[in-house]
């Protein structure tokens, strides 16, 4: 049904203080989670990709690269300010967050999937429960800008308007945990695929 382009958003504006340095630069899997999302989004079919930067400037090939000057105020305006910088030509946008590294591409693939087949709103769910990415057709845009407050980014407007929502299980695709701490890098590093643990240590 849908035959404009998907953009992919990933969210990296945080500075990681529990971590002790910006999320988006963090060595994870022989790549920094910045270069880990914006593959995750490009491999699952998403172009042009958008990333949302804040406490640091991070500069990748073929991305599309804004500063949230106001990125101390939470996700919330990170979204908001993704959400405006993609091209006009794209119908929909997938969202991503910098810090959940072990999301697969697969992920992405189906919520443009559904995307295609009618869906205006889809969110990626593992094991029934709502997480991310979360794919959000242009024409809710303004009100999910609206809505957007501290590091709740898209989570109002889902609430407020279930009927739209779309969930699409994504439980054998990768896994939806968060990187906040060094323990929490520690574990999902351990997770990784044995290959993919150790590229870059050589």
């Amino acid at each position: 049904m849908q035959s404009a382009a998907v953009a992919g958003i990933l969210l990296a504006a945080g500075q990681g203080r529990r971590l002790g340095q910006p999320k988006a630069l963090v060595e994870f899997g022989g790549t920094t989670l910045a270069q880990r999302g914006v593959a995750l989004l490009r491999d699952g079919g998403a172009a042009p990709v958008v990333m949302v930067t804040g406490a640091v400037p991070v500069d990748l090939p073929g991305v599309l690269a804004v500063h949230n000057p106001h990125w101390r105020g939470g996700m919330g305006s990170s979204l908001a300010a993704g959400l405006a910088t993609v091209p006009g030509s794209c119908s929909a946008a997938v969202i991503a967050l910098v810090d959940q590294p072990l999301i697969g591409p697969e992920a992405v693939r189906r919520l443009i999937a559904a995307h295609a087949a009618g869906a205006a709103v889809a969110v990626a769910c593992y094991g029934g429960l709502p997480r991310n990415p979360v794919l959000l057709a242009r024409e809710h845009w303004a009100e999910v800008t609206a809505m957007v407050v501290g590091d709740a980014g898209a989570r109002p407007f889902l609430r407020a308007h279930p009927e739209l929502v779309t969930r699409v299980e994504c439980g054998d695709t990768g896994r939806p945990d968060d990187l906040d701490t060094r323990p929490d890098l520690d574990r999902l590093a351990g997770l990784l695929p044995p290959g993919e643990a150790t590229a870059g240590q050589e």
